[in-house]
């Protein structure tokens, strides 16, 4: 028994420790966008929808050219806005535009410094799309699938096991011979 709770102590504090390693990498992260690229919004669109992008990578009350002919959006001028440092923009998906990710870049008038950053062309709006529901029709079933039978017997052998399984451990630990 006293092996058994070494061993859960010992996987229990390499987690931890796991944990306590991978925080400080996530520690510095910013929420916005960096200032070296093009925040895209929304990120996703459909054909004929409006997209507005802005950056703070260009300086301070610096214009900027914005490119989307990448989508067939064509070229469209990003003017300061009332954020600190960041330029805006606006230009309209075209409505023939195909599904996928595509490049807009933005140049700096005065430095010619290139921000991008991507949009996701989609065949519906974000507010349109259908979300699937239901379970997948796989021929096995599913935990709460057509048939309670199947469930209840799996859900039977699994507690044979566990009770199995501590049973031994007791024995073990007991020294009866195992």
């Amino acid at each position: 028994m006293r092996r058994t709770a070494r061993l859960l102590a010992g996987t229990a504090l390499a987690a931890a420790a796991t944990g306590l390693l991978a925080a400080p990498a996530c520690a510095g992260e910013s929420h916005g966008a960096p200032a070296g690229s093009l925040e895209v919004y929304p990120s996703s669109a459909a054909p004929g929808a409006q997209v507005t992008v802005n950056t703070g990578g260009c300086g301070d009350g610096e214009a900027a050219a914005g490119n989307a002919t990448a989508v067939g959006g064509g070229r469209f001028a990003m003017a300061p806005s009332a954020h600190e440092r960041d330029v805006i923009g606006q230009f309209q998906v075209p409505p023939g535009a195909q599904p996928g990710t595509y490049e807009i870049v933005a140049t700096c008038d005065e430095d010619g410094r290139r921000v991008v950053g991507d949009l996701v062309v989609t065949l519906t709006p974000d507010a349109q799309q259908v979300v699937p529901r239901g379970s997948v029709k796989t021929g096995v079933g599913g935990a709460l699938g057509p048939d309670p039978v199947q469930t209840a017997a799996g859900v039977t052998a699994l507690a044979v096991a566990a009770a199995g399984g501590t049973w031994l451990l007791h024995r073990r630990a007991r020294g009866d011979g195992i």
